[in-house]
């Protein structure tokens, strides 16, 4: 067994049992309503677990953050784009020059 397979384990136990009794814990169910103008008797409204709607939320705050990051990071992907075709034209160009004689009269000491 590997260091980084039994540090994943140590890690990743303790924090499943959390997030276990955390779901136990919280098994009442709730409304959660869409309509903020109708209190008895909502437009939209789903009922469920008070635990499903904990991790629904983390759910979509990870997918968010990761969109935000994403974006953020276009500028650096284009650039490193740019670079990676730049380095790829200055690549077949010396191919090139290899290949091809240097013209007569260009001679190097």
């Amino acid at each position: 067994m590997t260091l980084r397979r039994i540090f994943k384990w140590a890690i990743g136990l303790p924090i499943a049992i959390v997030v276990i009794a955390f779901a136990v814990a919280n098994r009442q169910w709730i409304t959660v309503s869409f309509d903020p103008f109708l209190r008895d008797a909502p437009f939209a409204a789903i009922d469920m677990p008070l635990w499903t709607l904990f991790f629904c939320g983390i759910f979509f705050g990870l997918i968010a953050g990761w969109t935000a990051a994403w974006i953020a990071q276009g500028k650096w992907r284009r650039a490193a784009r740019e670079a990676r075709i730049e380095l790829l034209r200055a690549h077949d160009e010396q191919a090139r020059m290899k290949r091809e004689p240097a013209p007569p009269g260009d001679a190097n000491p």
